[in-house]
């Protein structure tokens, strides 16, 4: 008998559901589900695992609508600000939007800017600059305003720690509302007019995972209907939908609950784009007249808002989505475009660079929260960096760009790891900081960079066993690989869309290799598989899938995987779209090989 070897690179964990209430809930909505048996079985399970296990949760997930949007007054200082907002644009007062640099801020100052303008007021805003402002709210540039006229500013994205310039802004005379998602700290909450957080203590929203522009387009709902209750409030909330969908999912905020149905109808609603920055945004991205996935609004959309921020001025996004004029708009987009160019192309020096240290210096790679920094990199990358960091090594990592006695840094984390915690450990060590449990941002002096690596080393080590460190692949459902057709990716498509708290479905399933692998590009693989189940309908046998196995050449030549080889495969499921060779398509996560020791000739 021939012995069998196995090689996992993952944890597989295969998730389990309650039997009983994965059959009950299959049966209860079965009219909504639709496909066949089988399918709806594997929809019912995944529906379970997500933690939607009654017919009620089932049917709003399946089926969001605006009716599900909750009132933006359940939100603790909603009142407060739209009294005095609603105020503002009666008097014709000067406002001023003061943002973030990045996806959630530059897309809810525009959310916030347009509601304004469409109840008949008027609003500058601000966007500071990445590396010469930093991240919050500053005293100067709320003092200059003061100065200019304005009497009521706004924060979006952004202020839930900025206690100076709150204080700035009480003794120039500015009414202040803060509105933002992130953690108070433990000194509170800055003197305002109004704080909308639903992170605040005392505040019982039930959707407390909002996104910066989520919460502006909570305030812009508001807003519509004190001012324009006689206007279709469902078409002007969708058209704001567009927008906040973007930040939504860019943001990685939980898809469920209200972002759902942001997220959802927002998607459904960009296949319509009539505001020439939009449709300009999309046509650069390849994206123009077509249905779109959270995958493509995360990795082709919001890296080009993005850019604008991380590489020169992000007020671009904003006169991207202002103009009526869509040869500005194009022009605005392809400068976008090519900032996100040469964002990629900073990205790779500086991975470089780490791989380059992490190679020669053993006590760093081993670290149990990396530190690393680099002279002169550039700091709007370098969260992007750390993020590539923790794909690749599996440990929370900050990434520190130095520039002269100063520093300023950003981190990622595992989902083991409180980030925000640890760098609560050593506020000593900051001039300052924030962020919350997956990412954080701060400034330091350079001379306490050592003292922060040990520090938080020391922390880490206290907290994360080398178990912590092993990436683990969810696989929610075993399937056989000839199951997979067209009317089961139908019903798959009810789950979407997929993002955090709604993860894209993890499948297992025995295959057969049909053909030599065939590699791309010299890291990645391309594969057809077929069924090996010898219970198979005969015409089913005589299927062939295609499977991208993504950055696995270089496991694939280990494994010297043959036509013939049957292994287990981890996998998602995509729709390639191209017109000569589309269709189904595994996208392969991870694999387990079971070859026989002695191949048979």
């Amino acid at each position: 008998m021939s012995s069998v070897v196995k090689v996992f690179t993952l944890r597989w964990n295969f998730r389990e559901a309650n039997p009983e209430r994965v059959q009950a809930l299959q049966q209860e909505i079965a009219p909504l589900l639709g496909c066949d048996p089988e399918a709806r079985s594997t929809l019912a399970k995944l529906l379970v695992l997500r933690g939607i296990d009654s017919s009620e949760n089932a049917r709003a997930f399946l089926s969001p609508s605006i009716d599900q949007l909750h009132s933006p007054y359940l939100l603790t200082g909603m009142r407060a600000a739209i009294d005095r907002l609603d105020s503002a644009i009666e008097r014709k007062e000067g406002i001023l939007i003061y943002g973030d640099y990045d996806v959630d801020g530059t897309t809810a100052v525009v959310i916030l800017k347009t509601a304004i303008a469409l109840c008949g007021g008027e609003a500058d805003f601000h966007v500071p600059h990445r590396i010469r402002e930093g991240y919050d709210l500053r005293g100067d540039v709320i003092e200059r305003a003061a100065a200019a006229g304005i009497r009521l500013v706004i924060s979006v994205d952004a202020g839930t720690r900025a206690f100076a310039a709150a204080e700035s802004a009480r003794r120039a005379g500015i009414d202040l509302i803060i509105t933002d998602h992130h953690l108070p700290g433990p000194d509170g909450l800055p003197h305002a007019l109004s704080v909308v957080n639903p992170n605040q203590p005392g505040c019982d929203y039930p959707c407390k995972s909002l996104c910066g522009a989520g919460i502006a387009f909570k305030l812009a709902q508001a807003l519509l209907e004190k001012r324009l209750s006689h206007r279709d409030q469902k078409a002007l909330l969708l058209s704001f939908m567009k927008v906040a969908a973007i930040a939504t999912i860019a943001d990685c905020v939980p898809l469920h609950g209200e972002n759902r149905v942001i997220a959802s109808l927002g998607l459904n609603a960009l296949r319509s784009a009539v505001n020439p920055g939009l449709k300009a945004l999309l046509e650069v991205s390849r994206l123009g007249g077509k249905p779109l996935s959270s995958g493509e609004v995360a990795f082709r959309i919001a890296p080009r808002i993005n850019a604008a921020g991380r590489m020169d001025i992000a007020r671009d996004v904003i006169d991207l989505f202002s103009t009526k004029d869509g040869v500005r708009a194009k022009e605005i987009a392809d400068r976008l475009d090519k900032l996100n160019s040469e964002r990629q192309e900073e990205e790779r020096r500086i991975v470089e660079a780490i791989e380059k240290r992490l190679a020669e210096d053993a006590a760093l790679r081993d670290a149990y929260c990396m530190v690393i920094d680099g002279d002169g990199w550039h700091r709007g990358v370098i969260g992007i960096t750390a993020t590539r960091v923790v794909e690749r090594y599996g440990r929370p990592a900050l990434v520190v760009s130095r520039d002269g006695e100063e520093a300023h840094g950003s981190g990622r984390s595992i989902p083991a790891f409180h980030l925000l915690q640890a760098l609560e450990s050593c506020p000593q060590l900051f001039s300052r900081f924030g962020g919350h449990a997956h990412a954080v941002g701060f400034s330091l002096p350079s001379s306490q960079i050592l003292q922060l690596q040990q520090s938080l080393d020391a922390y880490a080590r206290s907290r994360l066993t080398l178990d912590d460190f092993t990436p683990v692949v969810n696989i929610d459902a075993h399937v056989p690989i000839e199951a997979i057709t067209p009317r089961f990716m139908e019903a798959l498509g009810k789950l979407e869309p997929f993002g955090t708290g709604n993860p894209e479905p993890v499948f297992s399933a025995t295959a057969r290799v049909a053909e030599p692998p065939r590699v791309l590009k010299d890291k990645h693989v391309q594969l057809k598989l077929s069924p090996v189940d010898s219970d198979a309908a005969g015409w089913r046998k005589s299927l062939k899938y295609k499977a991208m196995a993504w950055r696995l050449a270089e496991r694939v030549e280990q494994e010297k995987l043959l036509a013939g080889d049957t292994f287990e495969v981890a996998f998602t499921l995509d729709h390639n779209d191209h017109p000569e060779f589309g269709g189904i398509e595994l996208s392969l996560r991870d694999f387990e090989t079971m070859k026989a020791a002695t191949r048979s000739a």
